[in-house]
């Protein structure tokens, strides 16, 4: 089998329990020596550790889809972006700190990650990530001044998630995507914000076939990705109904398994 491209998820997949790319994970992946996409939710400032490690310097995808990318000299190179549409995100930014003033919530554009408050979920975001969010006054928070990919709820109560998550839905915003990604967090992106799009964007750019494509996930929201390629990798740590839909399952996130998947499977 002729691997051209590898897709591959990053919390729950690349990264470990702690949210950090091992560096025996990292030299099993760059011994391959094959083209690798990370594919995630995160904004770029938070891929680009490993970015770095791995030293990428091919498109990868950011923001569920709504930012492709690469890094050239140290600056972004954007190949594709889909922001929210700025009347949607100053209502949603207003609408959240209206009816739940206590939740976790911030936003990040190109290249900034923006709140008005330090609070747990702030702190927990950053202890996971290694990097500071930009702290604004409330007002100019609310009055959003800049191009939004992603709005971020952080809660640890299940029920106030499941109550804010109906409560988004309601507004039936048509050019809304509202996600929750694991346990704690419900992020809002453009509907044209999808994994898929950006893995689309790459095949055709690139002139990619199906069965040239590997990806690598653990969550629902690979699923997408997952019917993109020819050959699907779950994590020994995805839920079985994410096993049951892929062709094979690699090791947990904390024992390397993307980086023996790949050695054991495709090489």
């Amino acid at each position: 089998m002729t691997i051209k491209r590898i897709f591959c998820d990053m919390d729950g997949t690349l990264l470990n329990s702690q949210g950090r790319l091992t560096d025996s994970n990292a030299k099993l992946i760059s011994q391959a020596n094959l083209p690798f996409t990370l594919v995630s939710a995160r904004a770029p400032m938070e891929m680009k550790e490993a970015v770095d490690k791995l030293e990428l310097t091919g498109p990868q995808i950011g923001f569920n889809g709504g930012l492709i990318y690469t890094y050239k000299q140290n600056q972004i190179k954007i190949l594709h972006q889909q922001a929210l549409e700025r009347n949607d995100s100053t209502y949603l930014v207003n609408f959240i700190n209206q009816h739940f003033p206590h939740l976790s919530q911030s936003y990040y554009d190109l290249e900034n990650w923006y709140t008005y408050k330090m609070d747990n979920g702030i702190d927990y975001e950053q202890q996971l990530t290694r990097l500071e969010a930009t702290i604004i006054g409330e007002e100019q928070y609310l009055k959003v001044q800049t191009s939004i990919f992603k709005i971020m709820l952080i809660t640890f109560d299940g029920n106030e998630m499941r109550a804010l998550k109906a409560k988004l839905e309601e507004l039936n915003l048509p050019n809304v995507s509202i996600q929750q990604a694991g346990d704690f967090y419900l992020e809002i992106t453009h509907k044209k914000a999808k994994k898929s799009v950006g893995i689309d964007y790459i095949i055709k750019e690139e002139k990619l076939h199906k069965k040239e494509l590997v990806a690598f996930g653990d969550g629902h929201n690979d699923l997408p990705m997952f019917e993109r390629v020819g050959l699907s990798i779950a994590m020994e740590n995805a839920s079985q109904a994410i096993k049951d839909k892929v062709s094979l399952i690699t090791k947990t996130n904390d024992e390397d398994g993307v980086g023996y998947g790949i050695h054991h499977f495709l090489l």
